[in-house]
């Protein structure tokens, strides 16, 4: 929208106004350039429009600090009084002091879910399924599950009230829940209604969804809303760098900086909000676009946190830092490697399916049009795309128990797709928990064994601790990655990495060796046990290679046990063999993209082997 002076007069709705109140660096690509069209590339699409160069580490990449944005010597002033604590006023005594107002509507370029919106015009909250009584919600308190608190203290629900229908229909009931909330956290306290995740969500969510929240006519509710809004860019402005970890960081940073921008007398914020900015999101991404937290779900938020400022920026007709356009330009291709043949998430580090059309709102809205990151040995996903076939496989120790907020043992897992149809999934949802997945669940689906990998004694290859962070377990991670051409031709990629993760308990160390055809027909795997040290010449242990197969796929055991075949929703035939010992059918479930468990099933090969080594074969080929 054009810039627009929404104080007003006192009896307008859309007066924005009320009476006067007091108010480790990361490496960016310097030769990469996007295309103007944004859009999101498939694979196909890709192959013919980019050269094929991967991105590798120490190629595309240059080592280079986030520093602040460049400004003059008056601006550093001006951004170093107000990191000490001088008010803008006293920037400029000589103004004249007027009401708190915003100074620009922001056009939202993420749309929310109108069915979420619509539960919230019926009255209740819809959280992964599951509706919750806007009458019966406590907005204070620790009792929410982790995703409810977000949901309520971020006012992430914002977007899909607005995308539920008319503003004038949605208007009340966003001021009755703002209000609920306003009563029952009248001021900064403890608690997670003032954690700083939560609060950066919640002020750049009443930034960019003003008009929803300050159109209604009772002005005494808008001026309560203007003073509650200016409250909570003073609190983050001290409490920004005291985040849980660097994401919720970055949110803080982001509200500062719209705020910033939005607010009359902003500029010195704005200035303070984006030095704060840039240096917190090279703490949080690593040198091949990926968050050290290793979550595509982080990877999300990060992208949708910097395209929503970059609408605040285009609201009052400013340019945002350069440093904002690189970061996007590093962010979105280890985000689309993470994508299926059916254009959704893979289920890694707790994220469920986000279904395609969010992410490609997403992409679009970055404007970033660019490619899947294939090898990324930071990120740590290895992303192997052959004619209709798409293999993800983690190959990367799990992230540090500071980046991480739902991590998990998945370390060698990989899933596996063929023309949009999911063979073999990870289960998922670990992040996901408060609505039909209960938390107990939550936990055990951040094990090892609900992940598509090998599994030592039932226990995991890194330890997750009773209160959700991770423990010890797998340290070091060897990666190769290779292209193979057979006599006749045929090609191949092969993928082989180890862990160390059971060496302290078991003295064995995993490698596991996938190859994959260039066709996409065939799948041939290894999993070795490799004796490391004394403790792996005694006793036995037990193995189970879990693969968790997608939803609705139909199974047939061979007769000889080594064998089953999968047939597809869409038609296909599909068979998997072990090399050596039986395959058993076991129950499963599968996270979807809304947060709820699918019942499926999984294919286990279980033995008993010396401490000694062990090697496991199996093969998954296309029939039909």
């Amino acid at each position: 929208m054009d810039r627009a002076d929404l104080s007003g007069d006192g009896g307008s709705p859309a007066a924005f106004d009320e009476g006067a109140q007091d108010p480790s660096r990361r490496a960016i690509p310097l030769d990469r350039q996007r295309e103007a069209s944004p859009t999101l590339v498939s694979d196909d699409e890709v192959e013919t429009r980019f050269e094929p160069a991967v991105i590798e580490p120490g190629r595309a990449l240059a080592l280079a600090d986030f520093s602040p944005p460049a400004v003059g010597t008056g601006e550093r002033l001006v951004r170093f009084a107000y990191r000490m604590g001088l008010p803008p006023g006293a920037l400029n005594p000589f103004r004249k002091r007027g009401r708190i107002r915003l100074t620009a509507t922001v056009d939202n370029p993420l749309p929310g879910d109108p069915a979420i919106g619509k539960a919230l015009r019926a009255g209740h909250f819809l959280l992964f399924g599951v509706r919750t009584a806007i009458a019966d919600t406590e907005f204070t308190g620790a009792h929410l599950s982790p995703p409810m608190e977000r949901l309520i203290h971020g006012f992430t629900w914002l977007s899909d009230l607005e995308a539920a229908g008319p503003r004038a229909q949605s208007t009340a009931v966003a001021e009755r829940i703002l209000s609920a909330w306003l009563t029952a956290n009248p001021r900064p306290a403890s608690g997670p209604a003032w954690n700083v995740g939560h609060v950066g969500h919640r002020l750049l969510a009443w930034m960019v969804h003003a008009p929803l929240i300050l159109s209604g006519t009772d002005r005494k509710f808008r001026a309560r809303a203007l003073a509650a809004m200016a409250e909570t860019a003073r609190w983050l402005d001290r409490h920004a760098t005291k985040a849980d970890d660097k994401l919720d960081e970055v949110c803080a940073w982001t509200a500062i900086t719209a705020a910033g921008l939005l607010f009359e007398d902003g500029h010195a914020r704005r200035l303070f909000g984006e030095a704060g900015l840039i240096r917190a999101l090279g703490d949080l991404v690593g040198d091949d676009g990926g968050l050290l937290s290793r979550s595509p779900l982080g990877q999300i938020e990060a992208i949708e946190r910097i395209v929503l400022l970059k609408a605040c920026y285009a609201a009052v007709r400013a340019d945002p830092p350069a440093q904002l356009d690189t970061i996007l330009t590093l962010l979105v291709p280890p985000l689309l490697a993470m994508l299926h043949g059916d254009g959704a998430l893979g289920s890694w580090q707790g994220a469920g399916a986000i279904p395609a059309p969010r992410i490609e709102t997403l992409i679009r809205a970055s404007g970033v049009r660019t490619r899947p990151l294939r090898d990324a040995r930071q990120w740590g996903y290895q992303r192997v795309s052959a004619m209709k076939s798409i293999l993800q496989f983690d190959a990367a120790p799990p992230p540090l128990a500071r980046h991480a907020r739902t991590g998990c043992a998945s370390t060698l897992a990989f899933e596996f797709s063929h023309a949009g149809e999911r063979l073999i999934v990870n289960c998922g949802g670990g992040a996901m928990a408060g609505g039909l997945i209960p938390l107990r669940l939550a936990q055990g689906l951040r094990a090892s064994a609900a992940h598509s990998t090998l599994v030592l004694d039932d226990t995991n290859s890194t330890a997750v601790l009773i209160n959700g962070t991770l423990g010890a377990g797998v340290g070091t991670v060897e990666v190769d990655r290779r292209t193979m051409t057979a006599d006749n031709g045929a090609g191949a990629t092969r993928l082989e990495a180890s862990h160390d993760g059971y060496v302290a308990r078991y003295g064995l160390t995993h490698r596991r060796i996938l190859i994959l055809r260039d066709d996409g027909t065939e799948l041939r795997g290894e999993d070795l046990l490799i004796a490391s040290g004394r403790k792996g010449k005694r006793g036995t242990v037990g193995v189970a290679l879990r693969f968790h197969l997608g939803p609705h796929i139909e199974l047939a055991q061979g007769a000889d046990g080594l064998g089953v075949t999968l047939s597809l929703p869409d038609g296909s035939l599909w068979q998997f063999r072990s090399g050596r010992d039986p395959v058993t059918i076991e129950e499963s479930l599968w996270a979807d993209g809304q947060g709820r468990p699918v019942g499926t099933r999984q294919l286990v090969v279980q033995a008993k082997i010396p401490r000694s080594g062990e090697t496991f074969s199996w093969l998954l080929k296309k029939m039909r």
